[in-house]
């Protein structure tokens, strides 16, 4: 079982040598959070806690998704590096298909892009997106982004994503892999049917079997049981090894470190998270198997 470790809201400064810390490790990546803007006034419920209260708050640190991953890149050789979860469809298609496939071209295709739909109305209201139509937006884009990421004259022409051939240069050497996020029937299908692995947002234990077969089933259904499909599932429970093996042995590919926000507190010293994630090494990284 591979694991990564969570950046999200953590303190920017500390970011590249977390990631130098992880590569030395064993980590297969880290994922930071990603929301473009965070309104004032906020109705939309969090679709991932009991009460519906988002766990992040205005001033919660989200540095520039491509900036930072980039700059990851160039401290590190062998980790990979993802966002949880990218909110695509707020997006313009060029833009990310240019980021994305110069992170791939220069980080030597250890960039994965984890994308999703994306939960609150608010922030789609103020980018001027239409929030009902963000699934088909972000299939179309998907759809897009494979045909940018190729490279040479390409058009699209889908009912949100069209445009006249064009071309996008440079492009990466090797096709960019896609995470997708979210729990619905729909987001699981998406995944299934579109990309290349599956981002959990906080699962039970219990959970996870159910979720791996149903991801099968809908890869099978769609003639994509052949190609390499990976589950980054973070856990609602505390870490355990003996839970890990288990769910391991059930299919799920890769487990997540949580934020340090969770396990070091709000706001903690480089030092601090250093020893955290060396004891998360000690007990999961090299013992899973």
């Amino acid at each position: 079982m591979k694991f990564w470790q969570m950046l999200t809201w953590m303190e920017p400064d500390q970011i590249l040598e977390v990631g130098r810390f992880a590569e030395e490790l064993g980590f297969e990546g880290v994922m930071m959070g990603d929301h473009g803007v965070y309104p004032k006034d906020i109705e939309a419920s969090y679709p991932y806690s009991a009460d519906g209260k988002p766990p992040m708050a205005p001033d919660s640190d989200y540095p520039d998704c491509w900036v930072t991953l980039g700059a990851l890149g160039a401290v590190t050789t062998r980790l990979k590096t993802s966002v949880s979860i990218y909110v695509l469809p707020l997006r313009n298609v060029f833009e990310v298909a240019r980021a994305t496939g110069t992170l791939a071209l220069l980080s030597n295709n250890r960039f994965v892009l984890g994308a999703g739909l994306g939960w609150m109305k608010e922030e789609f209201d103020i980018y001027g997106v239409d929030f009902k139509t963000r699934g088909r937006r972000c299939d179309e884009m998907i759809d897009a982004l494979h045909k940018l990421w190729a490279g040479g004259m390409v058009e699209h022409h889908g009912t949100l994503v069209d445009f006249p051939p064009l071309q996008i240069a440079p492009h990466p050497t090797q096709p960019v892999p896609i995470y997708m996020g979210g729990a619905s029937p729909a987001a699981l299908k998406r995944a299934a049917t579109r990309a290349d692995g599956w981002i959990g947002a906080g699962n039970t234990p219990e959970q996870v079997p159910g979720i791996v077969r149903e991801l099968d089933r809908l890869r099978a259904e769609a003639g994509r049981s052949d190609r390499p499909f990976e589950t980054v599932i973070g856990l609602s429970t505390p870490p355990d090894l003996a839970t890990f093996q288990r769910l391991y042995a059930e299919g799920m590919t890769a487990g997540v470190s949580y934020p340090f926000f969770y396990t070091c507190g709000p706001r903690s010293s480089l030092d601090v998270k250093k020893r955290a994630m060396e004891d998360f090494a000690k007990r999961f990284i090299h013992r899973v198997h």
